[in-house]
């Protein structure tokens, strides 16, 4: 891509050979943790690039945790979302907005591929609808601040720490940090979903919250965690932008090597047509995500609403179709379980709901270009 330095360059070029070495073990993982390939990328100095150099991160912008997560989920769909997970969501909202102490407790295992911290958002009866979470976090007369309430689809708690709680303070929403062996969290069900990997439902009962795991509280505090939000969705574009590419790869793959009629399915023009439209909606989402990035390398100027909302379901609605078109050239055998076009799909259609739905995203484009009409050209 024209627009990375010759140090974001060398970076993703590091990534690509060492996600080479995860190549055997794709579309194998069936829900289980690829820990040696976590492992493998801290060892190398790759993992978790956007956290903090002094918990074990490399200190980098977050446009390196993007390309990390394409490089890596390009060549292993898990460990790309592992990758992403926990570069750009959890861990990441700890090292922005944590104390010390709870970054000390949680960030340098994380950073070292060995642990997992997870993000609480959706209740029962709220999943959308954030602004009707009952989760609270009252405090008492001595100043303790206790947490009661519920969370469900809660990913890697099986294997995880602790998770980012969002939570419902007096004053307005925030976040806390809590761990699963606190006595008062209970796991109350697990879900598998379709990519084979669980989702959780566990109660809160009255967990006291240290203030040192308190990371946001105030509307001016909680805000700036809205705000980084922009990059996770961006993370998640670069997700599922790996799964489109990865998808385009086995479909040329086939087609050049399956023959029907006397000639190879990519000489025939409906595929070839195929395959340029892939490519087209590979390209496009690509250029999206990272020419919005490339205004905001920081959190000092993050990527605005508008344009990572774009971002993000543009990119999630064309890893469905072109994982879908993908099986379509390549017919029964990519329909089959345990073939990487079916593991690809099952992964790929999450991104439509997770980290904000297409719904949502809709809503936020509309009432941005509502609020303060189209970007200038001067923006651009």
């Amino acid at each position: 891509m024209a627009t990375l330095t010759a140090d974001q360059r060398e970076y993703a070029e590091r990534a690509e050979a060492v996600a080479e070495e995860f190549t055997d073990d794709a579309y194998g993982w069936q829900g289980s943790v690829p820990w040696e390939n976590l492992q493998r990328l801290a060892e190398a100095d790759l993992y978790c690039p956007s956290i903090s150099e002094a918990y074990g991160g490399q200190g980098r912008s977050d446009v390196a945790a993007m390309l990390l997560t394409e490089a890596v989920g390009r060549v292993c769909p898990d460990t790309g979302w592992f990758t992403y997970m926990q570069s750009m969501v959890g861990p990441r909202a700890i090292d922005l907005f944590g104390s010390e102490a709870v970054k000390s407790e949680y960030l340098p295992a994380v950073t070292a591929g060995e642990s997992f911290v997870s993000i609480a958002i959706s209740e029962p009866g709220a999943g959308s609808d954030v602004g009707s979470m009952s989760t609270e976090v009252t405090e008492e007369d001595d100043g303790t601040l206790v947490c009661t309430g519920e969370k469900t689809w809660v990913g890697g708690v099986p294997f995880g720490d602790a998770a980012v709680t969002w939570v419902r303070f007096p004053e307005g929403l925030g976040s806390v940090v809590i761990p699963y062996d606190d006595p008062g969290v209970t796991i109350e069900e697990v879900y598998t979903n379709m990519a084979g990997y669980a989702q959780t439902r566990f109660s809160i009962d009255n967990v006291v919250i240290p203030d040192s795991h308190v990371l946001t509280r105030g509307k001016e505090a909680f805000k700036r965690q809205l705000i980084s939000l922009n990059w996770e969705r961006l993370g998640s574009s670069a997700l599922t932008v790996a799964w489109a590419e990865t998808a385009l790869e086995h479909a040329l793959a086939y087609a050049n090597e399956r023959e029907q009629f006397d000639q190879t399915l990519d000489e025939f023009q409906g595929i070839e047509w195929k395959i340029a439209e892939m490519y087209r909606q590979v390209e496009t989402a690509a250029s999206l995500m990272y020419g919005c990035a490339a205004g905001a390398q920081g959190h000092e100027e993050p990527p605005s609403r508008l344009r990572t909302s774009t971002a993000k379901l543009h990119c999630s609605q064309i890893a469905e179709e072109v994982v879908s078109e993908a099986v379509q050239i390549v017919g029964a055998r990519a329909y089959q379980q345990g073939h990487p076009l079916e593991y690809l799909y099952r992964f790929a259609r999450s991104r439509r709901i997770a980290a904000g739905t297409d719904e949502m995203q809709l809503n936020t484009i509309a009432r941005a270009l509502k609020s303060d009409g189209l970007p200038a050209v001067s923006n651009r």
